[in-house]
């Protein structure tokens, strides 16, 4: 599933300055691990040495934080 990721100012550098990128992936994890097959080096910026969201990094999915559904497992949607 083709999902559109809105990338902040900070990590524009990483994505040649698009402030949105389209990517797949059916789960969040799923769309990092594309985002880093894309633009490498976007997901030591993410997530921490155990994989998991770095405290500081702030997602949502259709407007909900990640933090309060299922993390890296939350699904995704067109």
């Amino acid at each position: 599933m083709s999902v559109m990721v809105r990338i902040p100012t900070p990590l524009r550098r990483l994505t040649n300055g698009q402030d949105k990128v389209s990517v797949e992936g059916d789960t969040l994890d799923a769309v990092v691990t594309s985002l880093e097959d894309q633009f490498p080096g976007i997901k030591a910026r993410l997530c921490d040495d155990q994989g998991q969201l770095r405290h500081f990094v702030n997602v949502y999915v259709n407007g909900e934080d990640v933090r309060f559904l299922d993390g890296l497992n939350t699904d995704t949607s067109d």
